[in-house]
């Protein structure tokens, strides 16, 4: 399948990165972005001039938690026009297109309850074309996709971490910067889809507790090394 747009080719560009979640979502998920960057901007420059390590990491990782791809995305990503065009630059003639998917609302579940990718038809993109019309619903009680434990914990994430950088600025200093950044920039090792994504899930949380630890009580960690 050919590549498309996706957040990854906008961590490098602020303004694009805004740009991107207003398509995602719309233009109040794209402030909400800003904002907290803008803050978290300010902060580290009042408490640790000359360093922008923290605010670097928390606008490419808050991006990265905000623009997960769900049924929405998956949807808008193949019917911008984007996808048609690649498909025209690399193919001629009658085609077929064949789309294996695990939606999380109806893939069926192995043995060790892993969600199975099913074959789907060209029609695919014409209930595309109408999920993507329908992203407005993403997080609202009517947004039938929202109600799966994964999509759940995905917003719950985001959540998380404002929390979690919150608590980083109340006490951020130029001694422990540097350890800030490190701690936002945990969902790095977020990856994958369903339960690959659970797994690094797992694993990326255990290590924020770590750093946190060190957060909380850095002479205890001094003393210890």
């Amino acid at each position: 399948m050919p590549a498309m747009n996706s957040p990854r080719s906008y961590e490098s560009a602020p303004a694009r990165r805004v740009a991107f979640l207003t398509e995602y979502q719309n233009a109040k998920y794209a402030k909400r972005y800003s904002d907290f960057v803008a803050k978290v901007r300010a902060v580290e420059s009042a408490k640790a001039p000359g360093s922008t390590d923290l605010s670097e990491a928390v606008a490419r990782y808050f991006f990265k938690l905000m623009a997960y791809k769900d049924e929405y995305e998956v949807a808008r990503l193949y019917t911008s026009g984007d996808f048609k065009r690649r498909l025209e630059q690399q193919f001629e003639g009658d085609y077929k297109l064949k789309f294996h998917l695990a939606p999380p609302l109806f893939a069926r579940k192995n043995a060790q309850g892993q969600l199975q990718k099913k074959e789907y038809g060209s029609w695919m993109l014409g209930a595309f074309g109408v999920l993507a019309k329908l992203r407005g619903l993403r997080g609202t009680p009517l947004d039938v996709f929202g109600y799966t434990a994964e999509r759940r914990g995905e917003r719950a994430l985001i959540g998380e971490y404002e929390k979690t950088i919150a608590l980083l600025l109340n006490k951020l200093d130029g001694g422990n910067v540097d350890l800030a950044a490190d701690i936002a920039s945990i969902p790095e090792h977020i990856r994958g889809y369903g339960h690959v994504k659970e797994a690094h899930l797992h694993k990326a949380k255990a290590r924020e507790a770590e750093l946190l630890k060190e957060w909380d009580n850095p002479l205890r960690v001094v003393q210890a090394a």
